[in-house]
């Protein structure tokens, strides 16, 4: 499969649900996958970062902050 990117028209919506970008063409898909994905990294006070070109391709990069544990 060729890498296609996210068309800049599109990245706003792609968090929301059943949102799919306008060139998936013939790809099966719900529109879920990137929705359920922030949901958790909200719900856990993380950050998601989207990097995209179109004819290149899409990197996504998660933080999920780490508790400090405390001997007590």
């Amino acid at each position: 499969m060729l890498p296609i990117g996210i068309p800049p028209e599109d990245m706003p919506y792609m968090f929301e649900s059943f949102h799919r970008a306008s060139n998936v063409g013939n790809i099966s898909g719900t529109g879920l996958g990137l929705a359920i994905v922030k949901k958790c990294i909200d719900v856990h006070q993380g950050e998601i970062v989207v990097k995209s070109e179109l004819g290149v391709g899409t990197t996504f990069t998660v933080s999920l902050p780490m508790e400090k544990i405390v001997n007590g």
